[in-house]
C-alpha cells in the first residue's frame, strides 16, 4: 500500500493596509467563495470582531471548518499585520494546489506583502 500524505499546511504572517484587516465582513464574502470556487464543503465558521481602543485594535479572527481541514486568519490592524493558515486533506484528492491557491487568492485580497511562509507537507 502507498504512503498516505495528509495534506499541505500553510502558515504566514503578512502585512496589509489596516482598512481591510478590520472588516470581517467583506473577509466572510471573499472566504465563502474561496469555499465554493474550490468546491471546499464548509462545516462550520466563527468571526470573532475586537473592539477598537485607545491603542488601536479592531481587528477581528476567523475560522472555517471544512470537511478537508480549515482556513484561518487573525488580523492587527494596529501593526498592519495579519496571520493566516490553510490546510486541506488529501484524502479525496491532492488540495495542495488549491492551498497554495487560497493562500495567493487571500495575499491579494487584503493586498498583503508576505512577511513569513512556511510550508508543512503533513
Amino acid at each position: 500500500m502507498p504512503a498516505y500524505t495528509p495534506g499541505l499546511h500553510i502558515l504566514a504572517t503578512f502585512s496589509a493596509p489596516a482598512s481591510i484587516l478590520c472588516d470581517s465582513t467583506a473577509c466572510r464574502c471573499f472566504f465563502d467563495a474561496q469555499v465554493r470556487s474550490y468546491h471546499l464543503e464548509k462545516v462550520g465558521e466563527t468571526y470573532h470582531e475586537f473592539a477598537r481602543t485607545e491603542q488601536g485594535g479592531g481587528g477581528f479572527t476567523a475560522v472555517l471548518a471544512l470537511t478537508e481541514s480549515h482556513l484561518s486568519i487573525h488580523t492587527w490592524p494596529e501593526y498592519g499585520l495579519a496571520t493566516f493558515d490553510v490546510f486541506l486533506s488529501n484524502f479525496r484528492r491532492d488540495n495542495s494546489s488549491t492551498a497554495r491557491a487560497i493562500y495567493a487568492a487571500t495575499l491579494a485580497y487584503f493586498e498583503g506583502t508576505e512577511q513569513t511562509r512556511t510550508e508543512v507537507s503533513r
